[in-house]
């Protein structure tokens, strides 16, 4: 006899359709794939992570980025066509195939990646720079559907944090690669070189054994659900009143996101006069473990909510929302490198219980064929909301902004942040206990 809480009972499009895997198999697949995705999530941030880790080395080597508008320019060129591309990648996965997006998505930005270490000019930046967007926007959207699909319901917002500690992974070993770019044997282009062969390599054995989550079995009589129109989906997600808080609570704590990713180890590095090694450590390192920590208990503690009300992923996220407004304002205003640690770290832990949660949350709120369309659709707003925070934090430093009053905005928008996630209303979660 199956155990009960591994029969789902999913309705799509107001027609109940049952699903009985067999549990402890469905479990253990459920499980690989999160593995399987792990260094995907990696390497899809270290190829991120790297350049603003190695900005100066970059910038010394490429004489004709020029000024820190142009970076900052650079650095948005790639978020918006990331933005623009989110949600056609995530009607593709799921239109067709979450395992083949995820897997030709790795190959193409590992190509790039590689790509980007034999540049040799700031229009052939630009350009590694718009590929790498391309070729990254397919990626997450799939991913984290992906999980969503085996993940259902008991295990799903552990299961996705587990998916986000690749990407914080990440993160922190970019932060080390300024180290390797003032390495005199190594350098910039050398990390390049590597990682994109890594990922290149990688996609290979990823394509083999990553599976799409069986399709549900249809009751005696019942029809599939028709497959949905592009514009049918965007209508569908677009007049979702959820769905539209959902964006907004996405995009509103991004601005400081990207920026503290992006912008950071330069911060670091020129307010506290320290090497490029040491910024790109400090900026990324702590902030990041603190994420991976914020993300598992964050992610633990949804799961046991959710047995209460269907509302508990929202409760956990909102409670992590709410610790970044204090350390936006800690980070804007610190005296010291071990003040400005110490409020990123706080900044880590709420990032790390609102991220776990946003898919899991999506998923309460949308058909599972659209889960990767909102995701992309939630990116679009976001990323290019991303990107003009790069551009406007550069233009802001070249004129001399003070920190302070800059970081003081960004934890206004996260208090607006905790406001707009309690207003959305999830639908009871299928399989819940």
């Amino acid at each position: 006899m199956v155990d009960a809480r591994f029969r789902r009972r999913l309705e799509v499009a107001g027609t109940e359709i049952m699903t009985t895997p067999e549990p402890s198999r469905a479990m253990r697949t459920a499980w690989l794939v999160v593995a399987l995705l792990f260094p995907v999530a990696l390497l899809n941030y270290l190829d991120r992570q790297m350049l603003a880790a190695m900005k100066y080395s970059v910038m010394a080597d490429i004489p004709s980025i020029g000024t820190e508008a142009n970076w900052g320019m650079m650095l948005g060129q790639f978020k918006w066509v990331y933005a623009i591309l989110s949600p056609v990648g995530g009607y593709i996965a799921d239109r067709f195939s979450r395992r083949y997006t995820i897997c030709g998505s790795l190959f193409v930005w590992s190509l790039v990646t590689w790509w980007t270490g034999h540049v040799k000019s700031y229009d052939e930046l630009l350009w590694s720079r718009s590929l790498m967007g391309v070729s990254e926007a397919f990626y997450i959207p799939a991913a984290l559907a992906l999980v969503a699909d085996h993940h259902l319901g008991d295990t799903r917002s552990r299961a996705v944090s587990f998916h986000q500690m690749g990407i914080y992974v990440g993160v922190m070993i970019g932060g080390f690669s300024g180290y390797v770019a003032d390495a005199p044997s190594l350098g910039w282009r050398w990390a390049f070189d590597v990682t994109g062969l890594v990922g290149v390599l990688y996609a290979l054995p990823l394509l083999y054994f990553l599976q799409d989550a069986p399709k549900p079995v249809l009751a005696a009589g019942e029809n599939p659900a028709p497959k949905t129109t592009i514009g049918a989906a965007a209508t569908e997600l677009l007049t979702n009143r959820s769905f539209i808080l959902l964006v907004f609570y996405f995009t509103l704590p991004a601005l400081a996101g990207w920026v503290v990713k992006d912008w950071m180890p330069a911060i670091l590095k020129d307010k506290f006069a320290i090497g490029q090694g040491k910024a790109g450590v400090s900026a990324t390192l702590f902030v990041n473990i603190a994420s991976l920590i914020g993300a598992l208990i964050s992610g633990y503690f949804a799961d046991r909510w959710m047995r209460r009300t269907e509302r508990g992923r929202i409760y956990v996220s909102a409670l992590g929302m709410s610790l970044l407004i204090p350390a936006l304002f800690g980070v804007g205003n610190s005296g010291s490198l071990a003040v400005a640690i110490f409020f990123l770290v706080l900044f880590g832990l709420g990032w790390g219980a609102f991220d776990c949660n946003n898919m899991p949350i999506l998923s309460q709120i949308v058909r599972p064929e659209l889960r990767a369309t909102g995701y992309g659709l939630m990116n679009l707003v976001s990323i290019s909301c991303g990107g003009f925070a790069d551009v406007a934090f550069g233009a802001l430093r070249d004129r001399g902004v003070a920190l302070n009053l800059i970081f003081g905005v960004f934890a206004s928008t996260a208090m607006l942040s905790v406001v707009l996630v309690l207003l959305i209303r999830p639908k009871p979660e299928s399989g819940r206990p």
